[in-house]
């Protein structure tokens, strides 16, 4: 049964079907640009798609078929960050965003097509495996608007691009096609527009389809060796060694005597 709900008055979607979570970012007529209610509401979104969702994997996308996220929507600049005190406020709200995403319990998939600036950069930076369609094209303008990304999500261009390519984005403000960020190791694929959704789909039913735990204690364990923390890393070995006894263990080794296909419950 599909399950969904809307945050921010529609624009942020998040839907789940068959342990598959959407998770879309729904302002297609401003390019996916992501206001203020909208990045409050990533985080709820996301916690919505795996507690009561039930989801194993979360897919991201921007709604339409045009762009991806144009990134903060700098027309309400003015109000939201009139002064450093709401600038402050403002920013928290991005770093709680991308933080979701780059701490989800679960995988995050994201399919990128058409312009990823900015804030949405930020967003899929902050994923597990990103996706996009050869129309798709990178920046990170805050240079050039005076203002600087915020510190801690730095941490995810540098893992996603490397030292190099990190810093020429971040000081450059210059934009960069799809083939040089898969070369770059970005990007796991690169499609034609058409196909996008349907190989980031496939590429969640795989990811979905196999044992949440062991899912969970993967995605814990590279956290941990990509931000050094020992605590992380103690959490996914006592997560792995739960598998040990886990049904969905016992399924795994059923299936396999049996030559079918496992399912599991997280169990």
């Amino acid at each position: 049964m599909k399950r969904m709900h809307e945050f921010a008055t529609g624009q942020i979607k998040a839907e789940c079907e068959a342990g598959i979570g959407q998770l879309i970012i729904d302002n297609p007529s401003r390019k996916n640009a992501i206001n203020a209610a909208m990045w409050r509401a990533i985080p709820d979104a996301i916690n919505w798609l795996v507690n009561q969702g039930g989801a194993a994997v979360i897919l991201l996308s921007g709604g339409g078929s045009v762009d991806f996220s144009a990134g903060a929507d700098i027309s309400e600049f003015d109000t939201v960050r009139k002064d450093a005190e709401t600038a402050r406020i403002y920013e928290a709200s991005n770093s709680r965003a991308f933080a979701a995403i780059r701490n989800a319990s679960v995988p995050v998939i994201v399919a990128i097509r058409g312009v990823c600036y900015g804030g949405g950069f930020g967003l899929a930076a902050a994923a597990d495996l990103r996706l996009a369609s050869d129309d798709a094209i990178f920046a990170v303008p805050a240079a050039r608007l005076g203002l600087a990304y915020p510190a801690d999500a730095i941490q995810d261009f540098i893992h996603g691009l490397g030292s190099q390519l990190a810093r020429k984005a971040l000081f450059t403000g210059m934009s960069f096609r799809a083939g040089e960020m898969a070369k770059a190791g970005f990007l796991l694929k690169v499609t034609s527009s058409d196909s996008l959704h349907a190989h980031a789909q496939q590429l969640a039913e795989t990811v979905g389809a196999n044992a949440p735990l062991s899912l969970r204690a993967a995605k814990l364990a590279l956290r941990a060796f990509e931000q050094n923390d020992e605590d992380l890393l103690r959490d996914a070995e006592i997560i792995g060694a739960s598998t040990f006894t886990s049904e969905d263990y016992a399924e795994g080794r059923q299936a396999f005597r049996e030559r079918r296909r496992p399912i599991f419950h997280g169990r």
